[in-house]
């Protein structure tokens, strides 16, 4: 690929100018488009869909599959019959079908059938690129075995699935270049069986998935802590891939990139997002693949070499999670619907649908994305152009820097020198833009970045 000259560079600069005359012409159609999804979801939907969830006594995976009241097929049918009452009232704009198969392990005793329930927005341009948003179906008490007990799972995870309905409702209002997957996952309790599943089905179906948001607890507000805060989240992601190879390791100890993984950099998109569009909500971004020895939904999806992430609430309260319901000692035990807090509920709903408009609305991230420049006062930039991108924009921030801080739109180009920027000094990413200036999440170079 031929390095720009001088004169080039200054023709990338002036077309940049012409773009970015042009993106702020249109993105205030954009804008207002996402302004609308982040105030649309609903409390009062959020917290019906939460008390259904929590009717059916318990959703155990090994819990009753036959009776149409109680239990976890009582459950999946319920949310499959919702995302079909969706569909209905936008023309049938979503194809809704299950995922399943039969698994045993270690919580579970028996071969069982775990089943998932996917509902699509296909994408008028890019079909095949998906992004996810995910929440679990299934929930426990104490003793992960016990099928029988009430287990309401009103926060963990009747929050995260509720928050799944209601951004397909919102969001079954619109049209994306790209695809929106909103998935109910099974199993979650027993081993994370229900993302393992869908992980196959989409590498058997040759999905291209971008991202996956899992909501796990998202309505909780007062932690065990005695802390109480509606104003802020967490998102945690992998900063390395599971996937790395070792000559990818080799690598990345040369040119960095512990901390760009795609699902790292999904995270800071959620991040900038929250900040764009989200009032009163301040996202944490934590640099770790979960919380502290514990796993979620998300991490099968890493494991098989998708980018994914985890958003949920700031402050737990581990009395409420995973808890036969009793009280013990002056304090009450249980997962129950006067726990939740359902407009913060709405808020974190929000973050996710304007975060999945995002990326669906923008093209897909930059690929082949490489970076030279070592022992010179330059740093150069290349990806490989696609078709369906407006242009580009090249970031950079400090080592030390968790968002990016610096960009610059350079115009629907394939390569960018940005002058007197040592790369010794910064991380750099590429991201893609649309025809009205929306952003996809920022490639860092080489294999440590990729999508």
């Amino acid at each position: 690929m031929t390095l720009p000259n001088k004169h080039s560079t200054l023709g990338a600069l002036f077309t940049s100018w012409l773009l970015a005359c042009s993106f702020s012409a249109t993105a205030s159609a954009s804008d207002a488009n996402l302004q609308a999804i982040a105030t649309a979801p609903s409390a009062v939907r959020i917290a019906a869909d939460i008390e259904t969830l929590v009717g059916f006594g318990t959703r155990h995976t090994l819990s009753e599959t036959q009776s149409q009241t109680r239990g976890i097929g009582a459950a999946r049918r319920w949310i499959e019959d919702e995302f079909n009452r969706i569909s209905a009232d936008c023309g049938g704009c979503l194809e809704v079908f299950t995922v399943g198969d039969t698994v045993s392990g270690d919580r579970i005793p028996k071969p069982t059938e775990v089943v998932n329930v996917v509902a699509v927005l296909r994408g008028t341009q890019d079909p095949d690129r998906y992004v996810i948003m995910s929440g679990d179906i299934d929930s426990r008490v104490s003793d992960p075995l016990n099928a029988e007990s009430d287990s309401p799972g009103a926060n963990d995870n009747a929050s995260g699935m509720a928050g799944v309905l209601e951004a397909a409702r919102v969001l079954s209002n619109y049209r994306f270049a790209g695809s929106i997957a909103f998935v109910g996952l099974s199993g979650e309790e027993q081993g994370l069986y229900g993302g393992a599943i869908l992980a196959r089905h989409a590498i058997a179906q040759n999905w291209t998935i971008q991202a996956v948001i899992n909501n796990d607890m998202i309505g909780n507000i007062t932690g065990v802590n005695g802390v109480t805060d509606n104003s802020t989240a967490r998102v945690f992601s992998e900063g390395t891939r599971y996937v790395e190879t070792t000559e990818e390791a080799r690598l990345r100890r040369f040119q960095g990139g512990e901390v760009d993984s795609a699902s790292r950099n999904i995270a800071r998109y959620v991040d900038l997002m929250a900040d764009k569009y989200i009032s009163n909500l301040d996202v944490m971004m934590v640099y770790r693949l979960d919380r502290f020895g514990r796993g979620g939904h998300h991490r099968p999806f890493n494991e098989a070499g998708f980018p994914a992430v985890r958003i949920m609430e700031t402050n737990e309260n581990y009395t409420q999670q995973h808890q036969d319901l009793r009280i013990e000692d002056g304090i009450e035990y249980g997962d129950t619907l006067e726990h939740v807090d359902f407009d913060y509920a709405a808020k974190l709903t929000a973050l996710n649908a304007v975060v999945l408009a995002g990326m669906a609305w923008a093209p897909a991230p930059p690929s082949d994305v490489e970076i030279r420049g070592q022992v010179s006062p330059n740093t150069m930039l290349s990806w490989t152009p696609d078709e369906r991108a407006a242009g580009y924009r090249v970031h950079w921030r400090l080592t030390t820097s968790p968002t990016w801080d610096y960009s610059r739109d350079v115009g629907k180009v394939d390569t960018f020198t940005l002058e007197n920027v040592v790369i010794d000094n910064y991380f750099f990413g590429v991201s893609s833009l649309s025809t009205d200036g929306v952003q996809s999440p920022v490639v860092f170079p080489g294999p440590a970045g990729a999508f």
